[in-house]
């Protein structure tokens, strides 16, 4: 019996949670060209949807498997100077992946990801034979849950993957691999 289907292709509304994410980045008017990473055994069902749905003509499949795996095969298919992974809301799309002055973050460091703040109590802990110890308890004004989209300067995410591959770090999504690099 089959695992879990993945998440691209659970339904929302009657139609799959990959549509509603490509709806998103095709309603940004400066996307010209959407490159969707799929793990081989997906790819045939990924692009009949694409053709269902009429994303044919602005969308391309890659072969992918893990982020680490996925994004770094995505860059040679970017030709501009950024990179945007993931998606939820069109709006979000177009703020992630701006360069305008007046987002400081992602015009000023290249980069910069969607949060949405911590409203649960987190526990730092320590792990133990017996369970979970807590050491701290970490402020919520310190945390946020990474979301997605998470947009880069191309170079950068280049920089930051090949130096991961190269000390074989394995990040949770492209923003850990950048976070780790400390490009400045």
């Amino acid at each position: 019996m089959a695992g879990p289907q993945p998440k691209q292709f659970l339904a929302l509304d009657g139609v799959p949670i990959l549509v509603h994410s490509l709806r998103a980045f095709a309603a940004v008017k400066r996307v010209t060209a959407i490159y969707v990473a799929v793990r081989k055994p997906e790819m045939e069902r990924v692009q009949a949807q694409i053709a269902e749905y009429g994303f044919a003509d602005r969308v391309r499949v890659v072969e992918g498997g893990t982020t680490q795996e996925s994004s770094p095969r995505l860059l040679p298919c970017r030709r501009r100077r950024r990179h945007c992974a993931g998606a939820r809301r069109g709006a979000a799309v177009d703020r992630c992946c701006d360069n305008r002055p007046h987002h400081r973050c992602g015009a000023e460091f290249g980069a910069a990801i969607v949060g949405l703040p911590a409203v649960d109590t987190i526990k730092q802990v320590e792990r133990t034979a017996h369970g979970a110890l807590i050491t701290s308890t970490i402020p919520r004004e310190y945390v946020v849950l990474a979301q997605t989209p998470q947009g880069f300067r191309y170079g950068l995410l280049q920089q930051a993957f090949a130096e991961a591959t190269a000390d074989g770090f394995v990040g949770t999504d492209e923003a850990s691999v950048v976070e780790r690099a400390e490009i400045r």
